[in-house]
């Protein structure tokens, strides 16, 4: 340390007389130029620097900024001197690699050397807060001409020109590589930010400027506690705002970190092993999730999907990523209108994530939750539908056919769950709804309709979600039909002795040779009056067919009296028909 101090005092006597020279040839008023080695937020600080450096530099000066920081410089010289002080304590090590040059003009009061002191600013709690200038005040004029500018510029090292370039990509202006060249996209983006600042737009950052845009930057960063996080346990690294977020448990295949003083952010880490069918799965389990709202970009591919989700209350980035048998991804969730902060954590989070080896997150690793919910999927919150009903496929395509009570108020429909459909029919007089799928299906079975009601006191089954999205299948109900009419004579319904649940309504009704008979309708009380719980009724599958041929929505198959070998239909096991019903019935879910 004596030895360094030594070297730094040789070297001050060098640049110092230097400037003595140069002072007595050109005057004093040309000595308008500060080597700027360190800004501080509080005036406190700026104090503890000043006279720090004040221990190894005799010509130190600490001034107020006109952003309200503290700055700690060199000085003062002209500029041809200054350049040759900045260049040479540089290169020695004795000043930090990105110190630049300053004009006064850049400074405001002076509160070094001790004994100069400023108006101290408003104290918030037991912390000095610097007083920033008011959003439109306009901006400090400025001395250096872009001739000087440039000149200044020059100066900068790579590690200054990339850390210009990354203020510039964080101010939203820069979107180009970070490579310290100064380029036609690195001049517009400087030009634009600026303009934006009240500045002339030159595209040549003044020594000012720049300052004030790094500082800028480097603040905001800090606010936001931006660390490099590493979870062995996940094998995962990124930075993370750890002043907004912090750690809370670990609930495989989930990293989860909760808000910090209600800054409406949250993170999940994801680390699981798999392989292509267990990415597909996790990315359809993720838009199941309360944290992923419906409204919002989605991208599946061989290896990767990333999730985007929007609602009134909050919005969510989601990325996972399959590479040699282990997923690993992230989830960023904020409140709707925190984009702008949410916009720059995510850009860091996606440029610093990296899976580290092949280590993931250990089954039994973590404490669950006291209270054990169906609801709940690695302590996330699922997502419910507003209201689930059944409904049966009419043809190999994966249109369905179910009731129309299922549509009401839905922002968006969906097939067990994960298939997207749209309403090709609705008619609210027979209660009948004929949805299409956006993509195409598969299903196991589709209904063979059969005209013929049926013979009175003949045996029927009705498959649906009686339970609605609790059960994964369908549950068969078996009765018999009691009427070929409704209870007022309507032809266009059955009656059935059938004890049925809400979420049955839109099942298919078969007869004992498997045929579809009808849909069943929900029940609703008329006038008051409550049925028994074993009446229901179907819409008949002659009526369904007739609604299909008049909207064009499908063609439906009929029935056939004789089975694929010529023989007469003869009537089914009910374990056979169980197994056709189910195969048949879909889950139809409204979601708002």
């Amino acid at each position: 340390m004596i030895a360094v101090m030594r070297r730094a005092g040789q070297l001050l006597s060098l640049v110092l007389g230097i400037c003595a020279a140069t002072g007595a040839a050109t005057g004093a008023a040309a000595q308008d130029v500060w080597v700027q080695i360190q800004a501080v937020p509080t005036l406190n600080e700026g104090q503890q620097r000043a006279r720090a450096y004040a221990g190894v530099f005799p010509n130190v000066g600490g001034f107020r900024m006109s952003s309200g920081w503290y700055a700690i410089a060199l000085g003062p010289y002209n500029a041809e001197d200054a350049a040759n002080a900045l260049g040479l304590l540089k290169s020695e090590r004795l000043i930090p690699g990105d110190s630049y040059l300053a004009s006064s003009e850049a400074y405001r009061q002076q509160f070094w050397p001790d004994g100069v002191q400023l108006p101290a600013p408003a104290e918030t709690g037991n912390i000095l807060e610097p007083a920033l200038p008011a959003p439109d005040a306009a901006p400090i004029a400025d001395a250096e001409t872009p001739a000087e500018a440039r000149r200044s510029e020059s100066l900068l090292n790579s590690d200054e020109r990339m850390l210009l370039q990354q203020a510039l990509q964080w101010s939203g202006h820069y979107t180009a590589a970070i490579d310290g060249d100064f380029g036609p996209g690195t001049r517009n983006s400087m030009a634009e930010w600026q303009s934006e600042q009240g500045y002339d737009a030159t595209g040549i950052l003044t020594s000012a400027q720049r300052a004030e845009i790094v500082e800028r930057y480097r603040r905001e960063r800090a606010a936001l506690g931006l660390q490099t996080y590493s979870d062995p346990e996940a094998g995962i690294e990124v930075t993370l705002p750890l002043a907004l977020v912090a750690f809370d448990r670990y609930e495989p295949p989930f990293v989860h970190f909760s808000e910090v003083d209600g800054s409406g952010l949250r993170v999940l880490l994801i680390s699981q092993s798999g392989d292509q069918a267990a990415l597909f799965g996790l990315y359809d389990i993720m838009q199941t999730l309360e944290i992923v709202p419906l409204q919002g970009e989605r991208t599946l591919g061989r290896t990767s999907f990333t999730l985007s989700g929007r609602n009134d209350r909050i919005a969510s980035h989601t990325y996972a990523a399959l590479q040699d048998g282990v997923i690993k991804g992230y989830t960023l969730i904020w409140k709707s209108g925190d984009d702008a902060r949410a916009a720059k954590i995510l850009e860091v989070m996606k440029a610093s994530f990296t899976p580290v080896g092949d280590r993931v997150l250990s089954d039994g690793l973590g404490v669950p939750l006291a209270e054990d919910r169906a609801d709940l999927m690695s302590g996330l919150e699922i997502r419910r539908p507003k209201i689930s009903r059944s409904g049966f496929y009419l043809d190999a395509q994966g249109t369905v056919a179910t009731t129309e009570e299922v549509l009401d108020q839905c922002t968006r429909i969906t097939l067990d769950g994960t298939h997207e459909a749209d309403v090709a029919l609705q008619d609210r007089g027979i209660g009948l709804a004929i949805l299409k799928p956006r993509e195409t299906l598969a299903p196991q079975s589709h209904a063979a309709l059969n005209g013929a009601t049926g013979r009175i006191n003949g045996e029927i089954a009705v498959a649906g979600y009686s339970y609605e999205d609790a059960l994964d299948e369908a549950v068969l109900s078996f009765g018999t039909l009691a009427d070929v009419k409704g209870l007022e004579g309507q032809t266009e319904v059955a009656r059935l002795a059938v004890t049925t649940l809400p979420g049955d309504a839109g099942g298919p009704v078969l007869d004992a040779s498997g045929d579809v008979i009808g849909m069943l309708l929900p029940r609703r009380s008329t006038n008051g009056r409550v049925l028994p719980d074993d009446v229901g009724f179907a819409l008949k599958s002659k009526v369904i067919s007739e609604a299909l041929a008049n909207g064009g929505a499908a063609s439906a198959q009929p029935a056939s009296a004789i089975d694929d070998a010529g023989a007469p239909r003869r009537t089914l096991a009910a374990e056979d028909i169980t197994t056709l019903g189910r195969d048949m019935t879909v889950l139809v879910s409204c979601w708002n």
